[in-house]
């Protein structure tokens, strides 16, 4: 089918479009309605559905075969870092992150601010809050601490996970110091932060019983699996720039990324072949590389 032809379905006869698309992917539970409205009026899809974005992107595919498979390929031209991580990998890695934010406190509906390089733990880190049912925010690495505080007000997180430093350029940005100023300028204090040291780019100086080292606690805790949570239920926050006042907050729920999984809407990506994604993590880049590369169910 055309894309014109799928795009007027979609438009003509959305909950049958939606409702046929629904049926590619993986339920916990079946939805009772594909549309439905709450007590306010509000349009709600897929209600009385169950399902896990961290399961689709990565245990739905090892149970198909694909866990030697590679799910990410990282290659820094400005580190020089290559790094290969197959489905079995990240599950695994993903999975006990999941463990570790849980020890932390970190639950079902609870927020995480990840202020992050572009690495492959910021893919970890968000696809371990799906695997909890938590809530993530990606804040652009290296953002100034007054703009990372107004989002931390806003967010509430009980957990902020970054890292020691990233590179600009050339130019190696300590992301820490900002990362304190921006806690010591927020009225609200995240319980715990989680801090990926990189040594060869900025050193780091961890705050006692609040900061922890991103690959001790990560090796030290029990993986965990997924938590099955409802369709509608909250995915990420992503704000806007603010650059024309306070920076608004978008909430993504679990049903507004279905589709992606669902619809084989760029027909020339096969399995077993690779994308590419220059996408800042600001922009949730990393989910739409993540789900690119397995939206073949």
């Amino acid at each position: 089918m055309s894309y014109q032809a799928e795009y007027n379905r979609s438009i003509q006869e959305p909950e049958g479009f939606w409702g046929d698309k629904a049926k590619n992917i993986k339920w916990f539970e079946q939805p009772k309605k594909v549309l439905s409205k709450d007590e306010k009026g509000n349009y709600r899809w897929f209600e009385g559905g169950k399902l896990n974005t961290s399961y689709l992107a990565l245990d739905y595919h090892i149970e198909q075969g694909r866990g030697n498979q590679a799910a990410i390929y990282y290659d820094s031209p400005v580190t020089g870092v290559k790094q290969t991580i197959t489905y079995n990998e990240l599950r695994d890695r993903t999975a006990k992150f999941a463990g570790a934010l849980a020890s932390l406190g970190v639950g079902k509906g609870d927020r995480v601010v990840v202020y992050m390089p572009m690495v492959p733990e910021a893919v970890i880190s968000m696809l371990a809050c799906a695997r909890l049912g938590a809530i993530h925010s990606v804040v652009f690495g290296g953002f100034a601490s007054n703009e990372l505080a107004v989002r931390i007000d806003d967010a509430k997180p009980k957990v902020i996970v970054s890292a020691s430093g990233g590179m600009e350029g050339k130019r190696a940005i300590p992301y820490k110091p900002l990362l304190d100023k921006a806690i010591e300028l927020a009225h609200h204090k995240p319980d715990h932060c989680v801090i990926l040291k990189r040594p060869s780019i900025a050193e780091a100086t961890f705050i006692a019983g609040r900061d922890h080292d991103f690959n001790e606690i990560l090796e030290k805790s029990h993986a965990l699996d997924p938590v099955f949570v409802d369709a509608w239920d909250p995915l990420y926050i992503l704000y806007t720039s603010g650059t024309t006042g306070k920076p608004k907050a978008l909430y993504a729920t679990m049903a507004d990324m279905r589709w992606r999984f669902a619809t084989p809407w760029i027909s020339f990506i096969k399995l077993d072949q690779a994308i590419y994604s220059g996408l800042l993590l600001m922009w949730a880049g990393l989910w739409v590389t993540v789900i690119l590369y397995t939206h073949r169910l």
